[in-house]
């Protein structure tokens, strides 16, 4: 089993106790490769320590997350700027729009998006975007930009048929699904049964939104295997076969 969680922030203070533990119980059950997005330049050195710790295992990315984004919006991005020109990365994000927390920064979320979306084009690096309560923004912006050089993932997805058809009109993305098509009254099977499992790639989201039977505990890269299994369910199909399209998948996005 080969399974890759395409966005785990285990560099965050709630596996600072045993980390090196999650990231074996991770390989314990098929997790070989986890995708480490930044938050901020607050978090950029822990994510780094940590793919410098397991460079076979953690693979870094830089960017700018939509609810880190203040009035010093453009000093984190100068910052991402030079931070990519220093070191390896293999995504640029997380970015997106958040209007679900606070709308206060609308306007600053929209131009920060805007200029990573940039950013990953001219790195020819995936961009990883959260979208909460932001699809309509989000599509609008990307309407504008995108391109046959964008390429990138829609993590974290909870959207509907609409929103999920809109985005593999784009070409280059695909649809991260995380815990959430595990919960009991979750509609996202549906969703998810029309998409087609060669648009998909997995996440965890750690330390959210962990899948069920974990629910309301802390998530950790090794519940992907639950995740898988739903997915496996959903398309009547067996947990080797997720396995290999959605690491395929996976692989191809970033590169590897």
């Amino acid at each position: 089993m080969f399974l890759i969680d395409t966005h785990a922030h285990l560099f965050l203070e709630q596996f600072d106790d045993d980390r090196d533990q999650t990231v074996q119980n991770a390989i314990d059950n098929g997790v070989k490769k986890i995708f480490l997005p930044d938050i901020d330049s607050s978090t950029t050195a822990l994510v780094l320590e940590m793919a410098k710790k397991y460079p076979d295992i953690c693979f870094p990315m830089i960017g700018l997350h939509p609810t880190s984004v203040k009035e010093n919006f453009k000093d984190e991005l100068k910052h991402v700027e030079y931070m990519l020109e220093k070191e390896k990365y293999y995504g640029i994000g997380e970015t997106g729009i958040d209007l679900y927390w606070d709308k206060t920064f609308l306007k600053e979320q929209i131009e920060v998006f805007r200029f990573q979306i940039n950013l990953a084009k001219k790195t020819a690096l995936p961009l990883i975007i959260h979208a909460r309560e932001s699809f309509d923004e989000i599509f609008s912006i990307i309407d504008e930009l995108n391109d046959d050089t964008l390429k990138g993932i829609f993590h974290s997805f909870t959207g509907n048929k609409a929103q999920a058809r809109k985005i593999l009109s784009y070409k280059g993305f695909k649809i991260g699904i995380g815990g959430i098509v595990t919960f009991k009254n979750s509609k996202l099977p549906e969703v998810v049964k029309e998409i087609g499992l060669e648009h998909l790639v997995l996440e965890t989201d750690s330390p959210y939104l962990a899948p069920t039977p974990k629910r309301g505990k802390r998530n950790e890269s090794a519940y992907l295997l639950f995740i898988a299994e739903k997915i496996a369910e959903i398309y009547n199909v067996d947990l080797q076969t997720v396995a290999n399209i959605t690491t395929k998948n996976a692989e191809v996005l970033f590169g590897l």
